[in-house]
């Protein structure tokens, strides 16, 4: 326990029991050492580790130890800071391996026929002090119909239907300079740099980088079924992409004009339901159609699922599954996977942004994501 931090109550010895619990169930030395992030002189980067981590649980501030003369740790507010803002460190990797350990401890409990799938989901990452924060843009957030500063951040996580878990996310910025409002000017890195690879990262488009997450969470060793999403990343394009990294892929389909070849016949999604008989009474579906989606190069089969909107009856909405031996009903069932971790997804999205910071973003509170981990042991 830091000497700093003296426990009051019976409820924050628990906490600091499980949090070394954490540390030496899941070998965060090992891991923080894999990911580059080594002490720079005689301080041992698990005390810093283990100091901020406690804070975060304790809602304290090294600030405010700072002011009122208690802070009795062996090291200095300076490095405590060079460990945050190293930019050597992968927290991108730190975070995807440490997923897959918590998740190996929960696969025995579960039974060998659960399917298991990511789940991804981008939501606002609004900044109040984003005048002094590098690439903090303009951004419109289709939520409240308003501009917003700050971030849009892009989160990966896994679950097997009752479980989630953060892997890694992703903070993007505008590559636009023109809706860049960050009023202060940074030292740009070394562009062979980690920090350069990162700060790249941010400024590209998003559906690039759900790739690159699937990717990363994949090197990681983490294994899953499927990748859901909903309907901003399912374009043929990427449902083609996301099949080429070895997954299926199962998302919500939006009513646009993109083409389908059905029968013969390039349609969209609403000239498909147009053109297909519905299935009568209770269903728990309306129409199911087999298509091929991709480009000139490559298509695959797919199967496109029709569910009566359950807020307007006379509405629908549409799934792509790019497994078309899957049954109707076990593509509606995986995909309320999706619906209901979007709630537990996006509080833990937020905390992972925190473990990408390095250089290019200010850190954060870890509480939340931790706690996902924590109810894993």
């Amino acid at each position: 326990m830091p000497s700093t931090i003296i426990s009051q109550d019976q409820n924050e010895h628990e906490v600091f029991n499980a949090i070394h619990s954490f540390l030496s169930h899941f070998g965060i030395g090992k891991l923080l050492k894999t990911c580059n992030a080594m002490k720079q002189k005689g301080v041992p980067i698990m005390d810093v580790f283990k100091y901020k981590l406690c804070n975060a649980f304790t809602d304290r501030s090294m600030y405010m130890q700072m002011q009122t003369g208690v802070f009795n740790e062996d090291f200095s507010k300076n490095t405590v800071y060079r460990f945050m803002n190293d930019p050597k460190v992968n927290w991108l990797r730190f975070t995807s391996m440490l997923s897959r350990k918590a998740a190996e401890s929960l696969e025995p409990l579960t039974d060998e026929s659960r399917i298991n799938a990511f789940v991804i989901d981008d939501t606002l990452f609004s900044r109040t002090g984003y005048k002094g924060t590098e690439l903090a843009s303009s951004l419109f957030d289709h939520v409240s119909g308003t501009h917003q500063k700050g971030f849009r951040l892009i989160t990966l996580g896994w679950t097997d239907g009752n479980t989630f878990l953060p892997v890694n996310g992703s903070l993007l910025a505008s590559s636009n300079p023109k809706y860049v409002v960050c009023e202060k000017e940074f030292k740009m890195p070394d562009g062979r740099s980690l920090a350069a690879s990162r700060r790249k990262l941010a400024q590209t488009k998003g559906t690039e980088v759900m790739l690159e997450l699937l990717k990363e969470a994949d090197k990681a060793g983490h294994k899953a079924d499927f990748v859901l999403f909903d309907s901003w990343f399912s374009s043929p394009a990427q449902l083609l992409d996301v099949k080429n990294l070895g997954f299926y892929c199962i998302a919500m389909v939006k009513k646009n004009d993109t083409k389908y070849e059905y029968d013969g016949r390039d349609l969209n999604i609403k000239e498909i339901f147009k053109a297909s008989p519905k299935r009568r009474g209770r269903s728990k579906y309306l129409l199911s159609v087999n298509v091929n989606v991709g480009n000139e190069e490559q298509k695959i089969p797919a199967k496109i699922v029709y569910v009566r909107n359950r807020n307007n009856s006379k509405d629908w909405v549409a799934f792509i599954c790019t497994n078309p031996e899957l049954s109707e009903e076990e593509i509606i069932r995986i995909y309320g996977k999706d619906g209901i971790l979007k709630c537990s997804s996006r509080p833990a999205s937020h905390t992972l942004s925190c473990l990408l910071n390095a250089t290019v973003f200010h850190s954060m509170h870890l509480r939340r994501m931790w706690r996902s981990y924590l109810r894993a042991i």
